[in-house]
């Protein structure tokens, strides 16, 4: 599996990519943490081609290399890279550019499969898009204070679940909402329920909700398919049934204290975007992690 972390600021990202290599510690998963700095002008271009041919000589940073270096300092601290990736310390000359305003950095996981760095330069939106799209990820993992309305554009239009990291509190005890029916997502997102409560240690509350008294057949059958799963892993897991609005029931239910893991909606982007979703209301209301499973 292959997880791309979004990180911003230093001072806001340090939850976020806690979080995120957490998660892709469970999954075994490649990692790329990725950077996007402010548009780089015409001028600017060229004073980093002329710098990266005589980085050496020059003390000049193309734009968001400190944060680049904030990041491999959190990942040596936390040994999720090599001892000796770790003893070469961070060097602006390791930064490979594969394209205009995209450069990278190679660097020897431990625990997960492969850890990479990325700068890119532009618009955030179209920058991650564009970077899940040359990737292929798995997951996307974005802060919940990033800039307003991109979690929103990124859950609908981009090929890879979502986890947005809101008000995440490394003090806080976390439990594990899990909302199962039949839609067709709703094996997948049980399954990486499963991981991100073996990720966190914590105990999964699974929950079914009907507009009406009447729960049908592939309600009850997911639920149990849920549960047993659950079982099966060993997971500390309980069942609810509830009756009512979806959206404000999962979110009450959430409160502040749980992770939310739920699929992604099957309506198509047009409808989506004029009539909303189950899981992109929850995500804009919830006060807690949320993970859309696509």
């Amino acid at each position: 599996m292959k997880f791309l972390i979004a990180v911003g600021s230093q001072e806001f990202s340090e939850p976020t990519l806690r979080v995120g290599m957490q998660v892709a510690k469970a999954f075994k998963a490649a990692v790329t943490i990725a950077y996007v700095g402010p548009k780089i002008s015409k001028f600017s271009a060229s004073q980093v081609r002329f710098t990266q041919e005589r980085m050496e000589e020059w003390e000049f940073d193309r734009p968001g290399v400190e944060v680049l270096e904030w990041a491999f300092a959190f990942l040596a601290d936390n040994n999720y890279i090599a001892p000796t990736t770790i003893e070469a310390g961070f060097s602006k000359n390791t930064l490979v550019q594969t394209s205009g305003n995209r450069c990278e950095v190679y660097l020897q996981g431990t625990v997960c499969k492969d850890v990479n760095l990325i700068l890119r330069n532009g618009d955030i939106i179209a920058e991650l898009r564009d970077e899940v799209q040359r990737g292929k990820y798995d997951v996307t993992i974005i802060g919940g204070s990033q800039k307003k309305g991109m979690a929103h554009d990124l859950v609908q239009y981009i090929d890879s679940s979502i986890f947005i990291v809101k008000n995440y509190n490394q003090e806080q005890s976390y439990s594990l909402l899990l909302p199962v029916n039949d839609s067709p997502h709703t094996p997948k997102a049980v399954k990486y329920g499963v991981r991100v409560a073996q990720a966190f240690d914590i105990k999964v509350n699974l929950i079914t909700v009907s507009k009406t008294e009447s729960f049908g057949e592939g309600y009850t059958q997911a639920s149990n398919r849920a549960s047993k799963l659950m079982r099966r892993v060993g997971i500390d897991h309980e069942h609810r049934y509830k009756t009512g609005d979806p959206v404000m029931i999962i979110k009450n239910e959430a409160g502040n204290n749980h992770i939310i893991v739920m699929g992604a909606s099957t309506k198509n982007p047009l409808l989506k975007f004029f009539a909303g979703s189950k899981p992109l209301k929850v995500m804009e209301d919830c006060q807690c992690p949320i993970l859309i499973v696509k």
